[in-house]
């Protein structure tokens, strides 16, 4: 899909899209709250959720390992994501801890640890981060970390169960450090990666109050999850699945 269509599709979608899509087991929360310039403030049932995260276009299975590469802040990385054992207990529900490692030549750019759960409808909630980025100078960051519950966050949906055009959800929630949002933009047609050639994908474009203007592409693959990221404004950023092993 070409960057002036799914900017177009931005501009779209920004004009008329004023709600997020629930998935059902989820409701607003009494009266509401402010978070993230909105009343979003979605309540979970932990009784609503299942134990394995099987999500056609989002699966974790324990113990797969996905690696990309690409560019990032104008330099090379190698993108190692494993889906781990452990598991963390948010608002009471039972997440799967995803690790996520970028390096440069060997050298480590940034660890993050996400936090995902499934609900009894198929939709993949992200209830959290951990992200740590490891600057030249020895400093590091930890900003964009967040948990749903905690300091206001709120819970983000990952991939919906059903997803359609022209769908729309917050990813993430928490103001001023998490805030990114999604919309369903394409379901069908392939995408070519080192991997390999890749059927059926689904295709979503992202932006963030935090970086107005700034717009990604996410490419996801049926029974393997994201397959290329791209950045459509700003300095070139892409990435793409090259294996996938477990």
């Amino acid at each position: 899909m070409g960057t002036k269509l799914l900017a177009a599709i931005a501009l779209a979608a920004l004009a008329g899209t004023t709600a997020v899509l629930w998935a059902p087991g989820a409701s607003s929360a009494p009266g509401g709250g402010s978070a993230c310039g909105t009343t979003y403030a979605p309540v979970l049932d932990p009784a609503h959720f299942v134990s394995v995260v099987d999500n056609p276009y989002f699966p974790l299975p324990v113990g797969r390992k996905l690696v990309y590469t690409g560019t990032k802040d104008g330099q090379s990385q190698i993108d190692t994501v494993t889906i781990t054992d452990q598991t963390k207990v948010i608002l009471g529900i039972t997440t799967t801890v995803v690790r996520d490692v970028a390096r440069h030549h060997g050298d480590l750019l940034e660890k993050t640890f996400d936090f995902y759960a499934q609900d009894d409808t198929g939709t993949v909630w992200y209830l959290g981060e951990d992200t740590t980025s490891f600057e030249p100078n020895g400093h590091t960051d930890t900003s964009g970390s967040f948990e749903a519950g905690v300091d206001g966050a709120q819970p983000g949906i990952i991939m919906e169960g059903n997803p359609q055009i022209p769908d729309a959800y917050r990813q993430e929630c928490y103001a001023g450090q998490a805030e990114d949002t999604a919309w369903v933009v394409a379901t069908t047609g392939s995408s070519k990666v080192p991997y390999g050639k890749v059927q059926h994908v689904l295709s979503t474009l992202e932006s963030t109050r935090i970086e107005p203007g700034a717009y990604d592409e996410k490419v996801y693959g049926p029974g393997i999850g994201i397959v290329s990221e791209r950045a459509l404004t700003g300095t070139s950023e892409v990435a793409q699945l090259v294996s996938v092993t477990g």
